[in-house]
Protein backbone atom coordinates (compact mmCIF):
# COMPACT_ATOMS: atom_id res chain seq x y z
CA UNK A 1 0.00 0.00 0.00
CA UNK A 2 1.37 3.36 -1.12
CA UNK A 3 -0.11 7.03 -1.30
CA UNK A 4 0.97 10.52 -1.27
CA UNK A 5 -0.98 13.07 0.63
CA UNK A 6 -0.28 16.80 0.51
CA UNK A 7 1.43 18.49 3.36
CA UNK A 8 -1.33 20.77 2.96
CA UNK A 9 -3.29 18.72 4.36
CA UNK A 10 -1.08 18.99 7.66
CA UNK A 11 -2.35 20.48 10.72
CA UNK A 12 0.43 22.26 12.25
CA UNK A 13 4.14 23.90 11.81
CA UNK A 14 6.96 22.80 14.29
CA UNK A 15 7.00 26.30 14.99
CA UNK A 16 3.67 26.37 16.80
CA UNK A 17 4.45 23.03 18.62
CA UNK A 18 8.10 24.42 19.88
CA UNK A 19 6.24 27.86 21.04
CA UNK A 20 2.92 27.49 22.24
CA UNK A 21 2.89 25.13 25.09
CA UNK A 22 -0.53 23.86 23.51
CA UNK A 23 -1.60 20.76 24.78
CA UNK A 24 -3.80 19.79 22.01
CA UNK A 25 -3.11 16.72 20.51
CA UNK A 26 -4.04 16.17 16.77
CA UNK A 27 -5.13 12.85 15.58
CA UNK A 28 -2.20 10.06 15.53
CA UNK A 29 -3.24 8.94 11.88
CA UNK A 30 -1.37 11.63 10.25
CA UNK A 31 1.60 13.41 10.98
CA UNK A 32 0.91 17.02 12.41
CA UNK A 33 3.85 18.92 10.43
CA UNK A 34 3.76 21.55 7.44
CA UNK A 35 5.87 20.84 4.73
CA UNK A 36 7.53 23.70 2.35
CA UNK A 37 5.48 24.72 -0.95
CA UNK A 38 5.49 21.70 -3.04
CA UNK A 39 6.52 18.82 -0.15
CA UNK A 40 4.44 15.66 0.44
CA UNK A 41 4.00 13.55 2.81
CA UNK A 42 4.63 9.82 1.82
CA UNK A 43 2.46 6.73 3.51
CA UNK A 44 3.62 3.61 3.04
CA UNK A 45 2.37 0.32 4.90
CA UNK A 46 5.10 -1.72 6.16
CA UNK A 47 2.52 -4.58 7.06
CA UNK A 48 -0.78 -4.52 9.00
CA UNK A 49 -0.09 -1.55 11.91
CA UNK A 50 3.02 -0.79 10.97
CA UNK A 51 2.84 2.08 8.95
CA UNK A 52 6.40 4.23 7.38
CA UNK A 53 6.15 7.96 6.91
CA UNK A 54 8.12 10.68 5.19
CA UNK A 55 7.73 14.58 4.89
CA UNK A 56 10.29 17.38 4.89
CA UNK A 57 9.95 20.42 7.97
CA UNK A 58 10.93 23.55 7.51
CA UNK A 59 13.59 24.99 10.16
CA UNK A 60 16.00 27.91 10.76
CA UNK A 61 18.90 26.32 9.12
CA UNK A 62 16.92 25.49 5.56
CA UNK A 63 14.63 21.82 5.60
CA UNK A 64 14.85 18.39 7.32
CA UNK A 65 13.75 15.53 5.73
CA UNK A 66 12.28 13.12 8.43
CA UNK A 67 11.42 9.48 7.66
CA UNK A 68 8.83 7.95 10.93
CA UNK A 69 7.55 3.85 11.49
CA UNK A 70 4.52 4.07 13.54
CA UNK A 71 3.62 0.90 15.28
CA UNK A 72 0.43 -0.12 16.89
CA UNK A 73 1.34 -2.70 19.66
CA UNK A 74 -2.41 -2.87 20.28
CA UNK A 75 -2.08 -5.18 16.66
CA UNK A 76 -2.19 -8.79 16.69
CA UNK A 77 0.98 -9.24 14.92
CA UNK A 78 3.10 -6.23 16.22
CA UNK A 79 5.90 -6.11 18.68
CA UNK A 80 8.95 -4.63 19.71
CA UNK A 81 11.87 -5.95 21.00
CA UNK A 82 15.65 -4.59 21.30
CA UNK A 83 18.00 -4.87 17.97
CA UNK A 84 21.13 -6.84 19.44
CA UNK A 85 24.34 -7.92 17.55
CA UNK A 86 24.90 -10.59 20.02
CA UNK A 87 27.14 -9.40 22.55
CA UNK A 88 27.53 -5.84 24.42
CA UNK A 89 31.01 -4.85 23.04
CA UNK A 90 30.04 -5.39 19.45
CA UNK A 91 28.45 -3.60 16.43
CA UNK A 92 26.63 -4.66 13.16
CA UNK A 93 24.63 -2.31 11.25
CA UNK A 94 20.94 -1.50 11.88
CA UNK A 95 19.84 -3.11 8.06
CA UNK A 96 21.62 -6.49 9.34
CA UNK A 97 20.44 -6.56 12.68
CA UNK A 98 16.78 -6.18 11.25
CA UNK A 99 17.59 -8.81 8.74
CA UNK A 100 18.88 -11.08 10.97
CA UNK A 101 16.09 -10.56 13.46
CA UNK A 102 13.08 -10.91 10.91
CA UNK A 103 12.16 -7.75 11.50
CA UNK A 104 9.16 -5.22 10.06
CA UNK A 105 11.29 -2.05 11.19
CA UNK A 106 14.13 -0.85 12.85
CA UNK A 107 15.80 2.05 13.85
CA UNK A 108 19.96 2.71 15.74
CA UNK A 109 19.92 2.83 19.82
CA UNK A 110 21.72 4.54 22.35
CA UNK A 111 25.47 6.49 22.06
CA UNK A 112 28.38 4.39 22.45
CA UNK A 113 32.20 4.10 22.98
CA UNK A 114 32.81 4.53 19.44
CA UNK A 115 36.72 5.74 19.97
CA UNK A 116 39.70 5.96 22.41
CA UNK A 117 41.43 8.74 21.38
CA UNK A 118 42.51 9.97 24.47
CA UNK A 119 44.35 6.51 25.55
CA UNK A 120 46.50 5.24 23.23
CA UNK A 121 46.60 1.53 23.39
CA UNK A 122 43.22 0.87 24.69
CA UNK A 123 40.65 -0.45 22.57
CA UNK A 124 37.33 1.31 21.77
CA UNK A 125 34.65 -1.28 23.24
CA UNK A 126 32.15 -0.31 20.97
CA UNK A 127 29.50 -0.71 24.10
CA UNK A 128 26.33 1.26 24.65
CA UNK A 129 26.80 3.93 27.18
CA UNK A 130 23.33 3.44 28.64
CA UNK A 131 21.66 0.21 30.56
CA UNK A 132 19.87 -2.31 28.39
CA UNK A 133 17.13 -5.02 29.26
CA UNK A 134 16.71 -8.06 26.91
CA UNK A 135 14.34 -10.87 27.07
CA UNK A 136 13.59 -9.33 30.60
CA UNK A 137 16.90 -10.16 32.22
CA UNK A 138 19.62 -7.26 33.08
CA UNK A 139 22.17 -6.80 30.02
CA UNK A 140 24.43 -4.45 31.26
CA UNK A 141 24.43 -0.92 33.26
CA UNK A 142 25.47 2.65 32.97
CA UNK A 143 28.56 4.22 32.61
CA UNK A 144 28.87 7.00 35.24
CA UNK A 145 27.34 9.98 33.56
CA UNK A 146 31.02 11.15 32.93
CA UNK A 147 31.95 8.74 30.68
CA UNK A 148 28.70 8.58 28.45
CA UNK A 149 29.26 9.53 24.56
CA UNK A 150 26.87 12.29 23.31
CA UNK A 151 27.17 16.07 23.86
CA UNK A 152 24.41 18.90 24.91
CA UNK A 153 22.80 16.79 27.24
CA UNK A 154 19.34 18.12 28.40
CA UNK A 155 19.18 19.39 32.33
CA UNK A 156 18.29 16.83 34.53
CA UNK A 157 18.87 13.65 32.19
CA UNK A 158 21.12 11.40 33.89
CA UNK A 159 22.82 8.18 32.81
CA UNK A 160 20.28 5.67 33.67
CA UNK A 161 17.46 7.16 31.47
CA UNK A 162 15.97 4.35 28.92
CA UNK A 163 13.43 3.64 27.20
CA UNK A 164 11.39 0.54 26.60
CA UNK A 165 8.62 -2.09 26.36
CA UNK A 166 7.27 -3.03 29.46
CA UNK A 167 5.94 -6.80 30.09
CA UNK A 168 2.55 -5.90 29.64
CA UNK A 169 3.32 -4.39 26.54
CA UNK A 170 3.29 -0.59 27.17
CA UNK A 171 6.43 1.72 26.00
CA UNK A 172 7.34 3.87 28.81
CA UNK A 173 10.58 6.23 29.43
CA UNK A 174 11.86 5.39 32.85
CA UNK A 175 15.48 4.47 34.72
CA UNK A 176 17.37 1.63 35.50
CA UNK A 177 19.94 1.60 38.33
CA UNK A 178 21.75 -1.36 38.68
CA UNK A 179 21.84 -3.15 42.67
CA UNK A 180 24.71 -6.23 43.11
CA UNK A 181 26.49 -7.62 45.44
CA UNK A 182 29.17 -10.08 45.78
CA UNK A 183 29.09 -12.75 48.68
CA UNK A 184 32.26 -14.08 49.51
CA UNK A 185 33.44 -15.34 52.79
CA UNK A 186 35.25 -12.01 53.77
CA UNK A 187 31.74 -10.19 53.57
CA UNK A 188 29.72 -8.78 50.68
CA UNK A 189 30.79 -6.08 48.45
CA UNK A 190 29.00 -3.93 46.75
CA UNK A 191 28.97 -4.34 42.76
CA UNK A 192 29.55 -1.08 40.80
CA UNK A 193 28.92 -2.38 37.04
CA UNK A 194 27.80 -5.06 34.81
CA UNK A 195 28.80 -5.69 31.37
CA UNK A 196 30.51 -1.53 31.22
CA UNK A 197 33.07 0.18 29.24
CA UNK A 198 33.58 2.72 31.86
CA UNK A 199 33.58 1.66 35.70
CA UNK A 200 33.29 3.98 38.62
CA UNK A 201 35.66 5.00 40.55
CA UNK A 202 36.96 2.69 43.52
CA UNK A 203 34.31 0.33 42.26
CA UNK A 204 33.92 -3.40 41.28
CA UNK A 205 32.92 -4.09 37.72
CA UNK A 206 31.27 -7.89 36.41
CA UNK A 207 31.37 -9.22 32.71
CA UNK A 208 29.80 -11.60 32.07
CA UNK A 209 29.23 -13.96 28.54
CA UNK A 210 26.78 -11.38 27.02
CA UNK A 211 30.21 -9.18 27.02
CA UNK A 212 32.04 -10.68 24.66
CA UNK A 213 35.42 -11.15 23.11
CA UNK A 214 36.72 -7.33 23.75
CA UNK A 215 39.51 -6.46 26.07
CA UNK A 216 37.92 -5.09 29.76
CA UNK A 217 41.14 -2.80 29.85
CA UNK A 218 38.81 0.02 29.18
CA UNK A 219 36.60 0.01 32.39
CA UNK A 220 39.74 1.00 34.18
CA UNK A 221 40.12 4.70 32.21
CA UNK A 222 38.91 7.70 32.90
CA UNK A 223 36.89 9.07 36.08
CA UNK A 224 33.09 9.68 36.72
CA UNK A 225 33.56 13.34 35.74
CA UNK A 226 35.96 13.01 32.61
CA UNK A 227 36.38 10.21 30.13
CA UNK A 228 39.51 11.63 29.11
CA UNK A 229 41.35 10.77 32.02
CA UNK A 230 44.08 8.44 32.05
CA UNK A 231 43.59 5.19 32.99
CA UNK A 232 44.35 3.53 36.27
CA UNK A 233 47.25 0.68 36.97
CA UNK A 234 45.60 -0.02 39.97
CA UNK A 235 43.46 -3.23 38.50
CA UNK A 236 42.68 -6.50 39.92
CA UNK A 237 40.68 -8.91 38.14
CA UNK A 238 38.68 -12.17 39.86
CA UNK A 239 37.57 -15.36 37.61
CA UNK A 240 34.08 -16.97 39.50
CA UNK A 241 33.44 -20.40 37.56
CA UNK A 242 30.87 -22.59 39.01
CA UNK A 243 30.66 -20.75 42.79
CA UNK A 244 34.09 -20.63 42.95
CA UNK A 245 37.15 -18.53 42.86
CA UNK A 246 38.93 -19.75 39.81
CA UNK A 247 41.89 -17.30 38.65
CA UNK A 248 43.02 -14.01 39.50
CA UNK A 249 45.08 -11.42 37.46
CA UNK A 250 46.43 -7.72 38.38
CA UNK A 251 45.39 -7.04 34.71
CA UNK A 252 42.17 -6.98 32.84
CA UNK A 253 41.57 -9.50 30.39
CA UNK A 254 40.25 -10.39 27.23
CA UNK A 255 38.42 -13.17 25.01
CA UNK A 256 34.86 -14.76 25.58
CA UNK A 257 33.80 -15.37 28.72
CA UNK A 258 32.22 -18.99 29.24
CA UNK A 259 28.51 -18.98 30.22
CA UNK A 260 29.20 -20.46 34.11
CA UNK A 261 31.93 -17.93 34.12
CA UNK A 262 31.74 -14.36 36.00
CA UNK A 263 34.79 -11.92 35.92
CA UNK A 264 35.16 -9.22 38.82
CA UNK A 265 37.17 -6.08 37.58
CA UNK A 266 38.12 -3.66 40.35
CA UNK A 267 39.84 -0.47 40.10
CA UNK A 268 41.48 1.32 43.14
CA UNK A 269 39.43 0.42 46.35
CA UNK A 270 37.70 -2.00 44.25
CA UNK A 271 40.77 -4.01 42.87
CA UNK A 272 42.16 -3.32 46.95
CA UNK A 273 39.13 -5.29 48.10
CA UNK A 274 39.22 -8.38 45.19
CA UNK A 275 42.95 -9.29 46.13
CA UNK A 276 41.87 -10.38 49.95
CA UNK A 277 39.72 -13.08 47.71
CA UNK A 278 41.48 -16.53 48.17
CA UNK A 279 41.49 -18.81 44.99
CA UNK A 280 39.13 -21.71 45.64
CA UNK A 281 36.80 -19.95 47.81
CA UNK A 282 33.25 -19.83 47.44
CA UNK A 283 31.68 -16.81 45.86
CA UNK A 284 28.42 -15.47 44.15
CA UNK A 285 27.04 -12.56 42.50
CA UNK A 286 23.66 -10.98 42.29
CA UNK A 287 22.37 -8.54 40.73
CA UNK A 288 18.96 -6.39 39.31
CA UNK A 289 18.50 -3.03 37.32
CA UNK A 290 15.55 -1.68 39.45
CA UNK A 291 13.51 0.53 37.38
CA UNK A 292 10.16 3.48 39.35
CA UNK A 293 7.51 2.02 37.07
CA UNK A 294 4.76 -0.11 37.45
CA UNK A 295 6.16 -3.55 35.51
CA UNK A 296 9.31 -5.08 34.93
CA UNK A 297 10.90 -4.49 31.22
CA UNK A 298 10.75 -6.95 28.49
CA UNK A 299 13.72 -4.39 26.99
CA UNK A 300 14.94 -1.31 27.41
CA UNK A 301 18.52 0.31 25.96
CA UNK A 302 19.74 3.79 27.23
CA UNK A 303 17.47 6.97 26.05
CA UNK A 304 17.61 10.59 26.55
CA UNK A 305 14.36 12.22 27.19
CA UNK A 306 12.63 15.23 24.96
CA UNK A 307 9.34 15.23 26.06
CA UNK A 308 7.48 14.32 29.32
CA UNK A 309 3.64 14.74 29.40
CA UNK A 310 3.27 16.03 26.33
CA UNK A 311 5.44 18.80 27.04
CA UNK A 312 9.06 19.06 25.20
CA UNK A 313 11.58 19.47 28.29
CA UNK A 314 12.94 22.38 29.28
CA UNK A 315 16.79 23.98 28.44
CA UNK A 316 16.78 21.48 25.05
CA UNK A 317 19.45 22.52 22.52
CA UNK A 318 18.36 25.29 19.63
CA UNK A 319 21.35 26.18 18.18
CA UNK A 320 23.14 22.76 16.81
CA UNK A 321 21.37 20.73 14.02
CA UNK A 322 22.69 17.52 13.05
CA UNK A 323 20.77 14.15 12.05
CA UNK A 324 18.82 12.77 14.46
CA UNK A 325 17.29 9.28 15.29
CA UNK A 326 14.27 9.54 18.29
CA UNK A 327 11.30 7.49 19.45
CA UNK A 328 7.94 8.42 21.06
CA UNK A 329 4.94 7.23 22.58
CA UNK A 330 1.15 7.79 22.30
CA UNK A 331 -1.62 6.38 23.27
CA UNK A 332 -1.11 5.12 27.04
CA UNK A 333 2.13 3.65 25.30
CA UNK A 334 0.62 1.52 22.94
CA UNK A 335 1.44 3.18 19.95
CA UNK A 336 5.07 3.93 18.74
CA UNK A 337 6.96 6.34 16.41
CA UNK A 338 10.61 5.18 15.32
CA UNK A 339 11.94 8.77 14.07
CA UNK A 340 14.97 9.44 12.16
CA UNK A 341 16.10 12.14 10.04
CA UNK A 342 18.20 12.04 6.75
CA UNK A 343 22.28 13.02 6.79
CA UNK A 344 24.44 15.38 6.19
CA UNK A 345 25.40 14.27 2.90
CA UNK A 346 22.03 15.70 1.21
CA UNK A 347 20.57 18.35 0.99
CA UNK A 348 18.66 18.48 4.80
CA UNK A 349 19.95 19.88 7.32
CA UNK A 350 18.75 17.57 10.60
CA UNK A 351 16.98 18.79 13.92
CA UNK A 352 18.20 20.86 16.56
CA UNK A 353 16.94 19.05 19.98
CA UNK A 354 14.47 21.25 20.61
CA UNK A 355 13.13 21.24 16.78
CA UNK A 356 13.01 17.01 17.19
CA UNK A 357 10.86 17.97 20.54
CA UNK A 358 8.75 19.75 18.50
CA UNK A 359 8.04 17.43 15.36
CA UNK A 360 7.51 14.81 17.82
CA UNK A 361 4.92 16.69 19.94
CA UNK A 362 3.43 17.78 17.12
CA UNK A 363 2.68 14.01 16.21
CA UNK A 364 0.99 13.54 19.66
CA UNK A 365 4.09 11.94 21.09
CA UNK A 366 3.12 11.56 25.16
CA UNK A 367 6.94 11.05 25.96
CA UNK A 368 9.81 10.80 23.48
CA UNK A 369 13.62 10.11 24.24
CA UNK A 370 16.82 10.96 21.73
CA UNK A 371 18.88 8.31 20.35
CA UNK A 372 22.11 8.37 19.17
CA UNK A 373 22.37 10.64 15.81
CA UNK A 374 24.58 11.83 13.10
CA UNK A 375 26.39 8.85 11.72
CA UNK A 376 24.79 6.65 13.45
CA UNK A 377 21.17 7.93 12.55
CA UNK A 378 19.33 5.04 10.67
CA UNK A 379 16.15 4.10 9.98
CA UNK A 380 14.86 0.99 7.97
CA UNK A 381 12.27 -1.16 6.98
CA UNK A 382 10.96 -4.57 5.23
CA UNK A 383 9.70 -3.44 1.14
CA UNK A 384 6.89 -4.97 1.11
CA UNK A 385 7.45 -5.34 -2.62
CA UNK A 386 10.41 -7.76 -1.98
CA UNK A 387 10.12 -8.61 1.19
CA UNK A 388 14.04 -7.27 2.06
CA UNK A 389 14.85 -5.18 4.65
CA UNK A 390 15.95 -1.39 2.97
CA UNK A 391 17.75 1.71 4.56
CA UNK A 392 14.77 3.92 4.23
CA UNK A 393 16.69 7.76 5.36
CA UNK A 394 19.75 9.23 2.89
CA UNK A 395 22.71 8.16 5.33
CA UNK A 396 25.63 10.42 6.46
CA UNK A 397 28.41 10.24 4.10
CA UNK A 398 26.29 7.85 2.00
CA UNK A 399 27.20 4.91 5.11
CA UNK A 400 25.62 2.24 7.53
CA UNK A 401 27.57 3.07 10.70
CA UNK A 402 27.73 -0.22 12.77
CA UNK A 403 26.18 0.02 15.99
CA UNK A 404 25.83 -1.42 19.41
CA UNK A 405 22.11 -1.84 19.41
CA UNK A 406 18.61 -0.09 18.51
CA UNK A 407 14.79 -0.68 18.19
CA UNK A 408 13.01 -3.43 16.23
CA UNK A 409 9.22 -3.64 15.29
CA UNK A 410 8.95 -7.35 14.94
CA UNK A 411 5.71 -9.50 13.96
CA UNK A 412 4.47 -10.76 17.18
CA UNK A 413 5.23 -14.45 18.28
CA UNK A 414 1.50 -16.19 17.99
Amino acid sequence: MRSVTSAAAALALVSVALGSGSTAHPAVAAPAITAPAGSAVVREQVAPGVVYEAFTVPTAQGSARVHVVTADLERPGVAADLLYPGAVAARKTVSRMAEEAGALAAINGDFFDITEEQHPGVQATGAASGPSVLNGRPLKGAVPTGQRFGRRKPPGDTAADVFGVGVDGRARMDRLVLHGHIRTPQGELVLGGLNQYALPVDSIGAFTSRWGEVSRARAACGTDDDRAAPCTSDTYEVTIRHGRIATVSDAPGTGPIDPDTTVLLGREAGARALRALVPGALAAVDYRLASRGPVPFAFALGARPLIRDHRPLPGLDTVTAVPRTAIGTARGGRLLRLLSTDGRGGTSTGLTLSELAGVLHSLDCAEASYLDGGGSATIATRAPATGRVVVRNNLDHDRERPVPNGIAILPARR
